[in-house]
């Protein structure tokens, strides 16, 4: 369905009110002056919606995006571990970084940052510095409501997590990208610290197996949320022409990525098409304008990118570390 917020024009599932829309007191006003007034409001409107979108406000650059997510009490994460390919933003402190540079033509499926790891952020922010004139939105779902829509059956499957395994190498990003490191000594202290499966094979690429959570519960409001990038991960999220050649090439053992049950069998291409479903009935659109600062609770809203055409840039920030090591 397609609703309004206030003058936000989105679609939406029904009963939805993501993300909750605040604008400026007065034409021109700057974010980084309105944020000691909008702070409370934001935090309250996190907490309970799970996003908000600030819209109107002065943005002119970069790094005033910085200090605004700055603004918050936490300092900006450094990109570790990461799954997709990003370039840092600016020279004006790091914490800003590009979105995921993936070519326009395709879908980035909705996700909750981070959720393959043990560790991530709490807090998301995205700024539009250029609004792409077809496409392009950057989804998003309440992942409590993801929760509840999940048929009980994948639940409970997916209850103790899931296993996921990265091949690294010439079809995916490289580990010396993915580790921010050349050395391996660093790589499996990295491993170590995190609970990583490591294993340097014969030619001396690297495989990790983690097992991670696929349901979580949020710290601050004790609700439980869907939190897992399983569908990503999964062979099953390539397109069928491309994970037959990989297979054969590779060997399904050596795709880039996968995941898996939690004791190590496979999960069946259909679990993950009842899962995105679910995850597609639960999408919020709303058209991007330029000066857009879109703040997500990462825990309880995961986003996405859609397809677009012409020019487009959105920059991301990130913080406030959270995690489960220790606990399985």
């Amino acid at each position: 369905m397609t609703a309004g917020i206030g003058l936000l024009e989105r679609r939406a599932p029904l009963g939805s009110v993501l993300p909750a829309l605040i604008e400026p007191e007065f034409p021109g006003e700057r974010l980084t002056d309105a944020l000691a007034r909008l702070r409370p409001e934001i935090e309250a409107q996190l907490r309970t919606v799970g996003g908000v979108l600030m819209r109107g406000f002065e943005v002119p650059d970069a790094a005033a995006f910085r200090t605004c997510a700055a603004g918050f009490g936490h300092p900006l994460l450094s990109y570790e571990f990461g799954s997709t390919p990003r370039s840092e933003v600016g020279s004006g402190g790091a914490g800003v970084y590009t979105s995921t540079e993936y070519p326009a033509h395709q879908w980035i499926p909705l996700h909750n940052e981070q959720a393959y790891t043990r560790e991530w952020p709490m807090k998301i922010w995205f700024h539009c510095m250029v609004a792409s004139p077809e496409g392009g939105e950057t989804p998003i779902a309440d992942s409590r409501a993801v929760y509840r829509r999940m048929p009980a059956h994948i639940r409970d499957r997916f209850a103790p997590g899931i296993l996921y395994v990265r091949n690294y190498g010439d079809f995916d990003v490289p580990w010396q990208k993915v580790f921010n490191t050349h050395s391996q000594s660093e790589v499996e202290r990295f491993c170590r610290e995190a609970d990583i499966r490591w294993e340097w094979k014969r030619d001396g690429t690297l495989r990790t197996t983690q097992r991670c959570q696929a349901i979580e519960t949020h710290p601050v409001t004790g609700e439980t949320v869907w939190f897992n990038q399983a569908h990503l991960f999964h062979c099953s999220n390539l397109q069928p022409e491309v994970r037959e050649s990989l297979e054969e090439l590779l060997g399904a053992e050596n795709l880039p990525r996968n995941t898996f049950f939690a004791d190590g069998s496979p999960i069946p291409d259909a679990m993950f098409d009842e899962v995105r479903a679910v995850l597609e009935a639960e999408s919020v659109f709303f058209r991007w304008e330029a000066g857009d600062v879109l703040m997500l609770d990462n825990m309880l809203a995961a986003h996405g990118r859609a397809p677009f055409r012409g020019p487009r840039k959105v920059i991301v920030a990130m913080a406030e570390p959270h995690g489960n090591l220790g606990r399985f």
